[in-house]
């Protein structure tokens, strides 16, 4: 593995690592933030990999396109991209349960996209 692409897989696993500490210290938009950056960290990874390069973008959808992503890794970044922004704003009227739940779906598709992308660099 390139280490450039080594570099970039490190701080997505962080990331993952980051969102399950902050689901359990119930800080979800956290949670929610880190889930997202390990999945762009781990899709840049495998970019770099394969030779395409640095995409600067935070768009998952459009990096896993750009990979040729399977249908399911396809839709949990779909699932994943509006935690970029949507974390960054307060919003007190969404029930904590509705934050926590979302919270957990962001960490397990991170942990789908994350898992497709550590297979696509072992290939």
């Amino acid at each position: 593995m390139k280490e450039e692409a080594k570099e970039w897989m490190k701080k997505a696993n962080k990331d993952l690592k980051h969102a399950k500490n902050s689901l359990e210290s119930r800080d979800f938009e956290w949670a929610q933030f880190a889930s997202q950056q390990a999945a762009e960290k781990a899709l840049k990874a495998v970019c770099i990999h394969k030779n395409i390069g640095l995409i600067k973008t935070h768009d998952l959808t459009m990096l896993a396109r750009k990979l040729n992503a399977p249908r399911d890794i396809l839709e949990n970044c779909s699932l994943l991209n509006p935690f970029y922004t949507t974390t960054r704003y307060p919003d007190d009227e969404q029930d904590k349960r509705i934050k926590e739940d979302a919270a957990k779906d962001a960490r397990k598709f991170s942990n789908k996209v994350v898992k497709w992308c550590k297979e696509q660099i072992r290939t």
